[in-house]
Formats: C-alpha cells, sequence, structure tokens
C-alpha cells in the first residue's frame, strides 16, 4: 500500500496560502503543523482551533478525548491554549451546542466552507482586524 502524500499549495478560507497552525505540540493530519487535508483524511481536520478547558472536556463528552495522551500514536494529549487542527463536523457540533472554541481562521483550510459557512466562523476569528 502506497502512503498518501499530501496535495501541494493548499489555500485558507480566504484563498490564500494557508499558514501555520501549530508545530507545538504538532497538529494537522499530515502532522505537519498546517491545517491541511486530503483524500485519506476522513475527518477533514481543517479548523486551526485554540483548545479551551471547556470545549476539551465537551469533546470528551462527545467521544473524543483530546486531552489524554496517545505515545502510541504520537499525540502529546491537548491543554487549553493549544492550537490543534480540529474535524470541521466536530467544531461544527461543537458551536451548536455552544462549547465551540475561537479560531484562526488564516491558518484554516478553504475546505472547512463546505460544512461551516465563513459568518459562522468570522465570530469566533483571533486573527481577524
Amino acid at each position: 500500500m502506497k502512503a498518501e502524500r499530501m496535495p501541494k499549495s493548499q489555500q485558507n478560507v480566504f484563498g490564500e496560502p494557508i499558514e501555520l497552525c501549530c508545530n507545538d505540540p504538532v497538529t494537522g493530519f499530515y502532522r505537519d503543523g498546517h491545517c491541511n487535508t486530503g483524500p485519506n483524511d476522513l475527518g477533514t481536520h481543517t479548523v486551526c482551533a485554540l483548545m479551551t478547558s471547556t470545549f476539551l472536556e465537551y469533546s470528551a463528552l462527545a467521544g473524543n478525548d483530546l486531552s489524554t495522551p496517545r505515545p502510541e500514536h504520537g499525540f502529546p494529549g491537548l491543554v487549553e491554549g493549544n492550537r490543534w487542527c480540529l474535524c470541521a463536523l466536530r467544531w461544527e457540533q461543537a458551536h451548536r451546542a455552544g462549547k465551540a472554541p475561537k479560531l484562526y481562521l488564516r491558518a484554516t483550510n478553504i475546505v472547512t466552507l463546505r460544512a461551516i459557512p465563513l459568518d459562522v466562523l468570522k465570530p469566533y476569528a483571533l486573527d481577524l482586524v
């Protein structure tokens, strides 16, 4: 089985080159620090979000524990203040529940707009002036 290669030159929600989300911990489906996506990314890990304890608790209760380290998968476990590429539908679910974390639109992949309209994302943006 041949390993999937990341598609090149991905864009953010503004159609610009996608910015780095986080290198500590290293995030992204491809663990390259960016919220890049491709055919094997079934979760669509495209929203660059700032973790909060509220969201981490919500996510764990919804069946996705992001706080517990999983060394066998190279996952350190997240804490409040970490940036992480979230699944677009998980972020949208948290939004509907009033638990969505703030996000960085310049580091959020344009593919996110297939699931969440930009006008829903903008009020959560930490990188708009």
